[in-house]
């Protein structure tokens, strides 16, 4: 038995990286998975992995940077598996330069891209689990179960990072809407948090060459490793596994906390 048997989640960005191992997690715990994405062949291929573990998945494309869109994408996991009980607020990007060369462009595709989905999904949830849970209080006295919302920051946004201006102003505000919305929702039995990666290895953190458009530089990938006291780079499975507590009943007492996983990285926090 698992411990997120008959629970229903939204994964955003859950084609690659921590999207998908979380996604996995999760099925593997027993949840009925949306995977959500902008790119329809890897969505595809993480529905595939979670299919052949044995869960259940749905696979629904969309940019929640569009409100609408994020709508569908709650509406579609209502549909197929009846209610929506987590949502993991996973989607995000990078587009770094140095302050003094930052462009507005730069600037609202990155926050676009980790907040704007962020809140439009959350948004879009609460049909689905505030009212839910509203109308739970008003014929019971209290919500049926806690459901769960999880955002995700970065030591970045604790520790700040020269060249990430855009990203970590993004970042930043999502430990601080996981405090309002803690307040906001926890009347209703909704717990909220955020998890804070450190280097996690993902394309986003790939060793960068000239013209890539994801990655970093080596030298800066090394220096990070210096830095990380338990002597090795993060994966993608190591988030997932915090998703995955965040979400299950273990954690229902724990709301409004910003959770660095980081292997004891130093400096700063």
């Amino acid at each position: 038995m698992g411990r997120l048997d008959d629970r229903v989640a939204i994964v955003t960005g859950s084609g690659r990286g921590i999207g998908r191992a979380t996604a996995l997690r999760l099925a593997r715990d027993g949840a009925a998975v949306v995977i959500n994405d902008i790119d329809p062949e890897p969505a595809a291929e993480t529905a595939a992995l979670v299919v052949a573990q044995g869960g259940r998945a749905l696979v629904h494309i969309a940019d929640t940077i569009d409100l609408e869109q994020a709508h569908g994408l709650t509406r579609a996991a209502v549909e197929t598996f009846g209610k929506l009980d987590i949502v993991i607020n996973n989607a995000g990007t990078t587009r770094d330069k140095m302050f003094h060369g930052m462009t507005d462009e730069l600037f609202d595709f990155v926050v676009d891209t980790n907040l704007k989905t962020a809140y439009h999904t959350t948004l879009a949830a609460m049909p689905h689990m505030r009212e839910v849970a509203k109308a739970e209080i008003a014929a019971t006295g209290m919500p049926a179960y806690h459901r769960k919302i999880v955002f995700t920051s970065s030591v970045a946004a604790l520790m700040g990072n020269p060249g990430q201006f855009n990203y970590t102003a993004a970042k930043g505000a999502i430990i601080a809407v996981t405090k309002t919305l803690a307040r906001e929702l926890g009347p209703f039995g909704i717990n909220v948090n955020a998890v804070a990666p450190g280097f996690i290895e993902t394309r986003l953190t790939q060793a960068k060459t000239e013209g890539d458009t994801y990655g970093i530089p080596e030298q800066t990938r090394q220096l990070s490793l210096m830095l990380i006291a338990l002597g090795r780079l993060g994966i993608p499975e190591d988030i997932a596994n915090v998703h995955a507590f965040l979400v299950s009943s273990d954690a229902d007492y724990i709301s409004g906390v910003t959770l660095p996983v980081t292997g004891g990285q130093i400096g700063g926090m």
